[in-house]
């Protein structure tokens, strides 16, 4: 009879456990949420600074007149000129991106204000005497500005892209040419905006979902200018020289974007 209660009192306590657990069923924990993936679409702004330095920096000359025509032809007056403008440059961009799954798709202008120049001062024998005289040769770049479409690869937070557009600059050229005996012969000048092309490409890393840092390399191209050295009345010499410009060169540059 004892067995019997305490087998009767087991199963009544088994059925209320089994009711309570019905009643109350088990709650599984909440899935971890997936980590946010960052998106480069949107507008942003930003600063830049850099190096940069000539291209084919080559000045030719022609002359002019038959003895213009002679002293190119004897070395007289240098024929060609090799000009490296270089130097510093610094300053800022805006732009647009569009993102399709992991291709960036995207519109950059940007502004740089520049220091890179170069002179050159040739010496050369005069004819039939065996003394000197100097050539000088100058080409400096004042601003560089560039419209381009930008195509990317994005790795999540790290974007590679190619670069390609309308490039434009403010370019001054001037060259002075003397005589033995130091007078200045000829002379041209010339400051105007030049426009071309630009192409390059880069790598930017976003280290914040605000805050990106960019490397970039640009090749621009100003096309060629003509300039006209003439001879200054009351020194002897007639004539002058057709000299032509190569406006090109690289830019090496980084970056820091601000995306709205």
């Amino acid at each position: 009879m004892h067995y019997k209660t305490v087998s009767l009192t087991l199963a009544v306590i088994l059925a209320a456990s089994s009711l309570a657990i019905a009643a109350d069923p088990f709650e599984a924990a909440p899935a971890p949420e997936a980590p946010d993936t960052f998106s480069w679409s949107g507008f942003y702004v930003g600063v830049n600074a850099g190096y940069g330095f000539g291209g084919d920096g080559d000045v030719s000359s022609e002359g002019q007149l038959g003895p213009n025509i002679a002293n190119i032809a004897t070395g007289a007056r240098p024929g060609s000129v090799d000009l490296d403008r270089n130097g510093i440059l610094g300053g800022g961009q805006i732009g647009y991106n569009w993102q399709a799954g992991s291709f960036v798709y995207g519109l950059e202008a940007d502004i740089s204000f520049t220091d890179l120049d170069d002179d050159r001062n040739i010496v050369t024998p005069q004819i039939n005497t065996g003394l000197a005289q100097g050539n000088v040769f100058r080409s400096e770049l004042d601003y560089l500005g560039t419209v381009r479409a930008r195509l990317g690869y994005a790795l999540d937070r790290t974007l590679f892209y190619g670069t390609a557009g309308l490039a434009y600059g403010r370019s001054t050229m001037s060259v002075d040419m003397f005589a033995p005996n130091g007078v200045r012969q000829f002379t041209g000048d010339k400051t105007g905006t030049n426009v071309g092309y630009a192409v390059g490409a880069g790598v930017e890393y976003a280290v914040t979902s605000k805050i990106s840092l960019k490397s970039e390399y640009l090749y621009y191209d100003l096309g060629e200018e003509k300039l006209n050295v003439q001879a200054i009345p009351g020194t002897g010499v007639a004539g002058g020289y057709d000299s032509k410009f190569n406006n090109d060169g690289h830019l090496f540059r980084v970056g820091l974007n601000y995306k709205f």
